[in-house]
């Protein structure tokens, strides 16, 4: 018998183990990043790219984001694109060239902005016609349809803002969530009709906010590349709200409800941005008719909060919350809209908004696909077809009032 014993198997400690594998996760993430920095440098340094210069002019972007008329004459706020520095030259006003200044003087870098002071004395109700002239030659035109004075932004309008913005955004839909106790006394159908006319407002909502998103992104500067982030932002919030309003399961009662109020509220939010700068800009009639007409529009918002509190009643202060949440964004969004508005984030808000609007238009069908047995069966109901065109037909005819 062989008493000597055979080689021994060395096993590493587990915290040794564990370390090792840390270096060397850290290493490969390490060196594709030195690689990465060497070779930028070697770009930078050596310059390749010259060889494919033909002394053309480097392309050149220029969008005009806020424009200001008073006393003293016209000012733009600008914003550079391109993939160079650019120089502002000269300025037209109505085919005649006029001394200018800007501020912060200099050349623009690629996504900088300044304020361009035109000393034109515009006339009250005529058009204008703005050129700005590069240094390359490049020329970008500026119109403006109707001269009028720029309303000053200050603090002591935030109140006024808070006001209106409470009138248009909390108020109407304080009223609607007012129709709940009429709302608990229908049966089952008609729960499924008041969770249809709720996907159809929401459907309406997504499809505006959408559309009012691509058109503001237009307007932004293409190095934002508005479309696209559009459509990124949009499906960011959608997947992000889809996860923490999961947490805990499929939301129903007082949660979808909630989830219902944060969607109407991100699309106020965007809503007031727009109706903020263009009050600003003295671009906005809001009227009495024009107010009148938000408020009837956004209390159908308030009826849809409360459709699914019908089968589950919260305290009186979750409405209270409800309301805010849903209205107040508006009150934030007239007064980012007035003192700070860009295209961009505008259209940055309402794509949130859009996201979080097709987030809870899922959640609603969910809910109303399991409270309906029909829907196994294969057929579908009477009243949720009634309540999807109601609901749509209800935020179009409302929406009439308010599209200016």
């Amino acid at each position: 018998m062989n008493d000597r014993a055979g080689p021994e198997l060395v096993v590493a400690p587990p915290g040794r183990a564990a370390a090792r594998s840390g270096y060397a996760v850290a290493l490969w993430i390490m060196l594709p990043l030195f690689l990465l920095g060497l070779a930028a440098t070697w770009l930078v340094v050596s310059d390749p790219l010259r060889a494919f210069n033909n002394g053309a002019p480097p392309v050149e972007r220029l969008t005009f984001e806020r424009r200001i008329l008073d006393d003293t004459g016209i000012h733009l706020l600008v914003r550079a694109g391109g993939s160079e520095p650019m120089t502002i030259a000269q300025v037209q006003v109505d085919d005649a060239y006029w001394t200018f200044t800007q501020n912060p003087p200099g050349d623009l870098a690629r996504l900088a902005t300044a304020w361009i002071h035109v000393p034109f004395p515009w006339t009250l109700g005529e058009a204008h016609a703005v050129r700005v002239v590069t240094k390359t030659g490049t020329t970008f035109d500026h119109e403006i349809p109707v001269a009028v004075r720029t309303p000053e932004a200050h603090s002591s309008q935030l109140v006024p803002q808070a006001m209106l913005g409470a009138f248009v955004g909390i108020v109407p839909v304080a009223i609607g969530l007012m129709f709940y106790p009429v709302l608990r006394g229908v049966g089952s159908q008609g729960m499924s009709f008041l969770l249809a006319l709720t996907t159809g407002l929401l459907a309406f909502l997504f499809v505006d906010s959408l559309e009012d998103a691509l058109e503001l992104a237009g307007e932004a500067a293409a190095a934002f590349q508005g479309h696209v982030m559009v459509v990124l932002a949009a499906i960011v919030s959608f997947l992000l709200l889809w996860v923490i309003g999961r947490r805990r399961g499929t939301p129903t009662g007082l949660g979808l409800a909630t989830a219902i109020a944060l969607g109407i509220g991100l699309h106020n939010l965007g809503e007031g941005l727009a109706i903020g700068a263009a009050f600003t800009a003295g671009a906005a009639g809001l009227g009495t008719f024009l107010v009148l007409g938000f408020t009837l529009h956004n209390i159908t918002e308030g009826i849809g909060i409360a459709a699914p509190l019908v089968k589950e009643p919260p305290p009186l202060s979750a409405f209270v919350w409800l309301a805010l949440l849903a209205g107040a964004p508006a009150i934030l969004g007239m007064w980012f809209g007035s003192l700070a508005y860009s295209p961009h984030w505008a259209a940055l808000a309402l794509a949130i908004g859009a996201g979080a609007i097709l987030q809870v238009i899922v959640e609603v069908g969910v809910y109303l696909w399991r409270l309906d047995a029909r829907w196994k069966t294969g057929s579908v109901p009477v009243s949720v077809i009634g309540g999807l065109m109601a609901g749509l037909s209800l935020m179009y005819a409302t929406a009439v009032l308010v599209k200016v």
